[in-house]
């Protein structure tokens, strides 16, 4: 038998949300080569874990509901308002959509679109020029992409944290990390000094300067 509140089961929203985010993400990303398809993988891996228990199935809501209901006693552990679990711990009681945390999140999240979308611009427009992408972002950070997709996940774990995304989350770091590995050994291969000259000019992986390199 059902909670008095049992905002789940709606698969339909797991399944619509999850198409939106990646449909936007894939637009802005446009995945080429076999490093980008597992970029943009292990991304909607996140996504569909996030939306799944958003919407479909709050496991994370069953496994601490013990402890929740003697922490919070009175609480409607199953009103999709109480699965924003960082709202409930450290919010202001109001309504967590419009909380401090629920701010920063949608900060973080748009600030990675837009990172994703500049980023690959740039990179676009140099790969038509058989160039190194040195401009825009890539002026402070070898690999803007992989942090627009990292912000985006932070952002989505400051709005709803579970115990899977939560998992996931330094196990994608690491998977981008190396992908930006492979990533550089590919350019070096076909850029040779050119992209030398950029690694040295660019030191920062993915933690940008706070100022561009002189040219």
């Amino acid at each position: 038998m059902n909670p008095p509140s049992y905002d789940y089961g709606l698969w339909s929203l797991v399944i619509i949300n999850s198409v939106l985010i990646l449909a936007f993400a894939l637009s802005l990303f446009k995945p080429k080569t076999k490093t980008d398809w597992h970029t943009f993988g292990a991304f909607s891996a996140f996504i569909v874990a996030l939306f799944t228990e958003m919407y479909g199935f709050p496991l994370t809501i069953y496994f601490f509901s013990g402890w929740l209901t003697r922490r919070y006693p009175g609480i409607d552990l199953y009103a999709h308002e109480n699965g924003h679990l960082l709202e409930i711990f450290f919010g202001s009681g109001s309504n967590p959509h419009f909380g401090i945390l629920h701010i920063i999140s949608n900060i973080l999240i748009v600030a990675g679109f837009v990172m994703i979308s500049s980023a690959w611009k740039e990179l676009y427009n140099a790969q038509k020029k058989g160039m190194v992408a040195s401009g825009g972002l890539y002026k402070y950070v070898r690999h803007p992409q992989y942090d627009g997709f990292v912000l985006i996940m932070l952002g989505f774990l400051f709005q709803w944290p579970t115990i899977i995304t939560l998992a996931m989350f330094p196990v994608l770091l690491i998977v981008y990390y190396r992908l930006a590995f492979v990533e550089e050994k590919d350019c070096m291969r076909k850029l040779g000094q050119e992209y030398e000259k950029y690694r040295k000019k660019v030191p920062r992986r993915f933690i940008p300067r706070f100022l561009p390199s002189s040219s």
